[in-house]
């Protein structure tokens, strides 16, 4: 499939700049596969679609915060520096973006906070914008992860044009984040309250919790026409025996198994066994799913919506056919369903 196959029309007033007022009162759209036919129903109303046994694979990826203001040596320069992932834990060595870039060069120090609480060092460029860098501290790494929180800023995607506020600090991380390691949310769980999951856990319905790090590559722009020649930045997933044997369980009762977003979705596709069950993993992915595409592990799936031309979009339109996505997105449009990471939902059974 062609990349000009998933354009459409999204009015910016779409683009959810703020969370809804409760976690699990967002509105939802359940599209089913195969008839297309829509509901549009509230995100707490997803108990009435699931029964005892049934299985839900959730991204227990933490997100932290990745955004930081640092001013350069001698000129005293602001600059964005966006942590993307930690390369090496003794040396302190880490992956980032910078902005602007091409004031930032190999040998630069950069100072944050107020009384340079960090000093990081440029060490190396490995794209445009991208840079190594190493920061200079002699404490122990629980002080540093506390002024990476003191000094970090919640990394909200760029299109909300607002500064992050405390409130994003909760609200753009799943009530279940545990192994820290994001720089993105997995959005689709963000609707997930903790009375919904009591009652979906008292309705008889298993949790399996997979990570995958969601890193900056899940959003990056797809300049290619052809799809097959686009390349995915890699993630970290980890996929524990006890994920697998519940989800594997589900899959031999022939239960309703969903994965909770897009992120999950890759990380289960990703070690999928000969036998088309799931198998523990310790691994990096960078699965790109796109039509046609056989689905191994889950049958139904939450996501959120997406953006035009976005792989996410050709995730779901692999998933649910083609057709019914493009014509659920426009009633999505038409019916004003708020999109992307604080958005509404989406479920595909």
């Amino acid at each position: 499939m062609k990349l000009s196959q998933f354009k459409f029309n999204l009015p910016e007033s779409l683009l959810a700049s703020e969370p809804s007022e409760q976690r699990d009162e967002s509105r939802l759209m359940v599209l089913h596969k195969d008839s297309g036919k829509i509901e549009h129903r509230i995100f707490k109303d997803v108990l009435e679609y699931f029964d005892d046994q049934d299985v839900m694979i959730l991204n227990d990826t933490k997100v932290f915060p990745a955004r930081m203001y640092g001013n350069k040596e001698k000129t005293g320069a602001t600059i964005e520096v966006f942590l993307l992932r930690e390369l090496n834990k003794e040396l302190r060595l880490w992956d980032v973006l910078v902005d602007p870039a091409r004031k930032i060069r190999v040998g630069n120090k950069l100072y944050f906070g107020d009384d340079d609480l960090l000093v990081a060092e440029v060490v190396d460029n490995t794209t445009s914008r991208g840079r190594t860098i190493r920061f200079l501290f002699d404490g122990t790494d629980e002080e540093f992860r506390r002024n990476i929180e003191i000094l970090g800023e919640t990394p909200l995607p760029k299109y909300i044009k607002r500064k992050a506020t405390p409130e994003d600090k909760f609200r753009y991380q799943t009530i279940y984040a545990k192994n820290e390691g994001a720089v993105a949310a997995p959005t689709a769980g963000l609707h997930f309250s903790r009375e919904l999951m009591k009652r979906l856990e008292l309705k008889g319905i298993n949790f399996a919790e997979v990570t995958l790090h969601v890193g900056l590559g899940t959003f990056r722009t797809v300049e290619v026409e052809d799809l097959t020649k686009h390349k995915m930045d890699s993630e970290q997933i980890i996929i524990t025996d006890e994920a697998a044997r519940i989800v594997n369980k589900g899959i031999d009762q022939k239960r309703r198994v969903c994965a909770v977003g897009t992120t999950s979705m890759r990380a289960i596709e990703s070690s999928v066994s000969a036998d088309r069950h799931l198998k523990a993993a310790n691994d990096w992915t960078s699965k790109f799913i796109y039509p046609p595409y056989d689905f191994s592990i889950a049958n139904s799936m939450i996501t959120n919506f997406h953006t035009p031309e976005s792989t996410l979009l050709v995730m779901i339109a692999a998933f649910a056919g083609y057709e019914n996505v493009m014509n659920a997105y426009e009633v999505a449009v038409k019916e004003k369903y708020r999109f992307y990471s604080y958005g509404d939902a989406m479920l595909i059974i």
